[in-house]
């Protein structure tokens, strides 16, 4: 999956650095990887010196693995946001954070074509994936 993956979004982006998708962002940077973050909220600032989108449609070029700090009652409507923006933006893999996990909204996003990762931190599969590669 990484090797594929140049740009990652990150929905539920925060500007807090004690926030983990502060971190995790902050760490995919530093390894190479374009991360917009995506947040309603905080859409008129910016993280890490990336301006904050809105939502999906919003985030500039294309986007390879979409990961998200929300929370489980908000999956449903986040699946849909990535089907539509799918072959628009090229995603190919959804992320669902740590203590995330809803089979029914995961469902359709494979059925729709996008693989799903879920109740795990992108941050440390990711260092065990470097772990390994020695």
């Amino acid at each position: 999956m990484f090797h594929n993956t140049t740009t990652i979004a990150i929905i539920g982006a925060s500007p807090n650095p004690m926030r983990h998708s502060h971190r995790v962002m902050q760490y995919m940077q530093h390894n190479g990887f374009r991360v917009i973050p995506v947040n309603p909220v905080a859409a008129d600032a910016e993280i890490l010196g990336v301006p904050v989108s809105a939502r999906l449609e919003d985030a500039p070029g294309s986007i390879d693995l979409v990961d998200v700090f929300r929370r489980a009652d908000a999956l449903p409507a986040v699946v849909d946001e990535v089907i539509e923006q799918k072959d628009a933006k090229g995603i190919r893999f959804l992320w669902f954070q740590l203590d995330l996990y809803d089979e029914s909204a995961a469902k359709k996003a494979r059925d729709a074509g996008i693989e799903v990762i879920m109740d795990r931190c992108l941050k440390i599969e990711y260092g065990r994936l470097l772990a390994h590669r020695g």
